[in-house]
C-alpha cells in the first residue's frame, strides 16, 4: 500500500466518527487497503460476508471519505484478504480463529482465470492465489453432530495423510450441511502439515471453463501437465459437469492418471454418485469406487451447536454485544433447513446489535428475522408422510418403504411418493431413496398414477385431501 498508508489512516478516522464505535470495530476495523490505482480502491476484508455488507452500507461514505483525503478514486472493489503467516486466518470481525499457515507455507489454490504456464507453480504465488478458500472453514470451527460425524471422521482422516485409503473421498448431500467446510478443512489441514503438497482446489465449473480456454488457446498439454501433476485434487459440485461429454472425457483422463500415480483425489456433490443424472457411466463406477459419505440434514442438537459456538466467538471479539438467554435454542428449533440459513440470520442479527447497540431480545430478533422465519416455517417430512399414510391405510411402516408389490401394498406406497413430490422439496431420487433405495422412475411412476387416479377415483381424492390437510395442520 505504501503511501497511501496516512490516506486510509484518514479515511478509517472519520468512518469512526460517523459510524461509531460498535460498527467500526465490527466492520471497519478488520479492513485493509489493498491498492489505489486506476481510478479503483481494492479493499481487503477478511471474508467475503464482511465485504458485501461494507459495500452496501458504507461504500458510499468510504469512496467519499476517500476522495477527500485525495485519493484519485472512483470505484471501490472488496476482496477476501489472504490469511497471512504466522496470524490466525480469519480471526478479525468475530471470524473463528483457525491455525496459522506454517512459514514458507502457501495457501491451497483454486485457479484463478488464467491458465498458468507448466512452470508455474502449483501453490498459491501471490499470482495465483485461492481466492475462493475461505480461513474460516477449518476443522476448529466444524460443528459434529450425528448428521455429519462419519463425514467429518472421514475428511480428518484423509487431511492427516499417510496411505492413500479412500480413494476418491465421496462427499455429498443438500445445500448448506457442511460439504464445502470440509473440503476446505481438508486444503488446510494437508498444507498445515505437508506444505509441500501441491494441493488443488477448484470448482467443477472453474475445470470446465480451464479446459474450454485450454482447447481455445491450444494449450491441451499444458493442461494435461497442470491437474496431472498435482498431489491432491479437490473439485467441488462435480455434478456440474453432467451432461458435458467433452469435459467429462477430461476428466475421467485426468481422474485415471492421478488414482495410477496413488494420488489423492476428493469430490463432492449434491447426490450419490448412482443419483447425478447424465453422468458418465465410466466416471460414475470410479467415484463409487472410494469412499462415498452422506451429510444427512441437520438435528436439533447440531443446530443449537452451531449456534453457540458462533455467538461466543461472536463475543469474544465484541464483548459489548448483548443477546438475550434462550435466542440460540429459539433459532435452533425455528431455523431447521440448513447451516448457511442460521448464519445468515445469527449475522444479521449481530449487525442489528452492532448498529443499535443495545442487547437482542426475543422479540427484537422475531422482529428482525421476521422473512426468515416465515421462508422457515415448519415443513413436512418424507418420514411424516410415511408414517401418516402407513397409519391411515393401517398398513406396518416397514412394508410400506420394503420390496412387497401387493397393490394394498402398493398403492398407499404411491399415494406416499405422490405426497412427498407434493409437500417436499426433495428430488425424485431422493424420494425413491427414502422409499426403500427405489429408482426415480419408479417414483416418476408412482406419481403420475396417483395423479391420473385422483381424477378419476373419488376415494383416491377424498384420501390424498384428508391425508393433506392431517399433514399441514
Amino acid at each position: 500500500m505504501g503511501m497511501w498508508d496516512d490516506t486510509w489512516g484518514l479515511v478509517r478516522q472519520e468512518l469512526l466518527k460517523s459510524v461509531g464505535r460498535n460498527a467500526y470495530t465490527t466492520w471497519i476495523e478488520p479492513l485493509r487497503l489493498a491498492s489505489l490505482a486506476d481510478g479503483t480502491a481494492v479493499i481487503e476484508a477478511p471474508t467475503g460476508f464482511i465485504g458485501t455488507w461494507v459495500e452496501r452500507n458504507f461504500g458510499d461514505q468510504i469512496l467519499r471519505h476517500l476522495d477527500l483525503a485525495g485519493a484519485p478514486v472512483d470505484r471501490i472493489r472488496f476482496e477476501v484478504s489472504r490469511p497471512e503467516t504466522g496470524a490466525a486466518p480469519g480471526s478479525a470481525a468475530g471470524a473463528p480463529a483457525v491455525r496459522p499457515v506454517p512459514a514458507g507455507a502457501s495457501a491451497p489454490v483454486a485457479w484463478p482465470g488464467r491458465l498458468p504456464r507448466p512452470t508455474d507453480s502449483a501453490r498459491d504465488d501471490g499470482e495465483n492465489r485461492g481466492p475462493n478458500l475461505d480461513p474460516r472453514f477449518t476443522f476448529d470451527s466444524f460443528v459434529v453432530g450425528k448428521p455429519n460425524e462419519l463425514a467429518h471422521a472421514a475428511a480428518r482422516r484423509v487431511a492427516e495423510g499417510g496411505p492413500v485409503t479412500f480413494n476418491p473421498l465421496f462427499l455429498y448431500g443438500g445445500v448448506g450441511l457442511g460439504k464445502t467446510h470440509l473440503m476446505h478443512a481438508i486444503a488446510w489441514e494437508m498444507q498445515a502439515r505437508r506444505p509441500e503438497l501441491k494441493v488443488v482446489y477448484l470448482s467443477a465449473e472453474r475445470f470446465m471453463y480451464q479446459f474450454i480456454q485450454a482447447l481455445r488457446e491450444r494449450q491441451m498439454i499444458d493442461f494435461k501437465q497442470l491437474f496431472r501433476s498435482v498431489d491432491v485434487l479437490m473439485v467441488d459440485d462435480v455434478q456440474f459437469i453432467a451432461g458435458k461429454d467433452s469435459t467429462q472425457e477430461e476428466f475421467f483422463h485426468t481422474f485415471n492418471a492421478l488414482v495410477d500415480q496413488n494420488k489423492q483425489i476428493i469430490i463432492s456433490g449434491d447426490r450419490s454418485p448412482g443419483e447425478i443424472n447424465n453422468m458418465d457411466e465410466r466416471i460414475r463406477s470410479r467415484l463409487q469406487c472410494g469412499l462415498v459419505v452422506d451429510l444427512h440434514p441437520t438435528d436439533y442438537e447440531l443446530r443449537l451447536g452451531f449456534l453457540q459456538q458462533r455467538i461466543e466467538g461472536q463475543r469474544a471479539a465484541d464483548p459489548t454485544m448483548r443477546l438475550a438467554p434462550g435466542l440460540a435454542e429459539f433459532l435452533a428449533h425455528r431455523l431447521s433447513t440448513n447451516i448457511r440459513v442460521l448464519e445468515g440470520a445469527l449475522l444479521r442479527l449481530f449487525a442489528f446489535a452492532s448498529l443499535v447497540g443495545r442487547e437482542i431480545t426475543l422479540d427484537m430478533a422475531q422482529e428482525c428475522l421476521a422473512d426468515v422465519l416465515r421462508a422457515s416455517e415448519r415443513k413436512v417430512t418424507i418420514e411424516e408422510i410415511q408414517r401418516k399414510v402407513a397409519e391411515h391405510y393401517s398398513i406396518r411402516l416397514s412394508d410400506l418403504i420394503g420390496p412387497k408389490r401387493q397393490r394394498p401394498i402398493a398403492r398407499p406406497r404411491q399415494m406416499a411418493m405422490y405426497l412427498a413430490k407434493q409437500l417436499t422439496t426433495r428430488s425424485l431420487p431422493e424420494i425413491g431413496r427414502r422409499f426403500g433405495g427405489r429408482d426415480h422412475t419408479t417414483v416418476m411412476h408412482g406419481v403420475k398414477r396417483i395423479e391420473e387416479l385422483r381424477v378419476t377415483d373419488a376415494q383416491i381424492a377424498e384420501d390424498l385431501e384428508m391425508l393433506r390437510r392431517a399433514l399441514e395442520a
